[in-house]
Parts: C-alpha cells; sequence; structure tokens
C-alpha cells in the first residue's frame, strides 16, 4: 500500500517542501510523519500547497538574481575554518555541515541553509576541500574550504 502525502521539509532523494509524493505506508507512518517531514494529502492541503507555489514563483524570479550574485562571491575566494587538529593534520572530529553555513554567515554576511551544503567525502583532515551549497533549484555554488588548525591545537 502506498500513502499519499505532501513534503513539508526537504527529504533528500524524494523531494522538496510543497511536493506531493507517494511513499510506502511504512515510510510514511514510521519516517516522514513523526519527523514532522511529511503531512497526509488531502483537498484542502493541495488548495493551500497550490497558493504557496505561487507566491514561491513570485518570489523565485527574484532570488534567481540574488542567488547568481551570492554564487559569484562565494566562488571568489577560499572559506577558512579553524579546527583542532592533531600533529600529522588529522582533525579531532569532522567538519559540519553547520560550521560551514556559520563560516559563510561570518566570512560573507549571507545566512544559508546548513542542509543546502554537502561534500562528497567528510572534511578530516586539515587543507583545501571542495564543498557544494545549493542557493536555488538550479544553482550550485562551489565552494572551496580551507581547513587551518587552530590556535592552541595540540603540538608535541
Amino acid at each position: 500500500m502506498t500513502s499519499k502525502l505532501i513534503l513539508t521539509n526537504e527529504v533528500s532523494g524524494l523531494g522538496a517542501a510543497g511536493d506531493v509524493v507517494e511513499v510506502k505506508d511504512g515510510y510514511a507512518r514510521n519516517y516522514l510523519m513523526p519527523r514532522g517531514l511529511a503531512t497526509p494529502w488531502t483537498k484542502g492541503g493541495q488548495r493551500q500547497l497550490d497558493q504557496i507555489r505561487a507566491a514561491r514563483g513570485k518570489r523565485a524570479i527574484a532570488n534567481v538574481e540574488d542567488a547568481k550574485s551570492l554564487k559569484a562571491s562565494l566562488e571568489s575566494k577560499p572559506l577558512v575554518i579553524a579546527e583542532r587538529a592533531g600533529e600529522n593534520g588529522r582533525l579531532f572530529g569532522a567538519v559540519s555541515s553547520k560550521e560551514i553555513a556559520e563560516g559563510v554567515t561570518a566570512m560573507f554576511g549571507k545566512d544559508i541553509d546548513r542542509r543546502t551544503v554537502e561534500f562528497p567525502t567528510p572534511i578530516r583532515a586539515l587543507g583545501e576541500h571542495k564543498a557544494t551549497v545549493r542557493l536555488h533549484e538550479d544553482i550550485f555554488a562551489n565552494l572551496v574550504v580551507q581547513v587551518v588548525a587552530a590556535k592552541g591545537a595540540a603540538k608535541s
């Protein structure tokens, strides 16, 4: 059996907020709905969804220009993040998408959602790494993340 749901948040591999999806009952009942990622589909919900989409469509045109200018500024210089590291350059832990989002806010003065930050492999060492930030449906910024040793890092 399948359930028809309206996504309230973006679910990777499934869709963006506002999409109507059909998923297996167990996935809907045990994962999506308890976490607040989706609500059951209804006719009233569909009408509300259409209004939200119309409003989003009006905003999206302006957002494309904003996204392109933000992409240019993000790609202009590397994002520097200081982390504690051991003597061989390995980090204690890994750089999270939240740290990258906070770094972008601090360095460029623009807020980005940490859920739009993706990296191919976890960042666990000092040096230069690549990350991708989805700024709009079709606009991705390729960010260079420069991980440096934080002051007070372990030294022997």
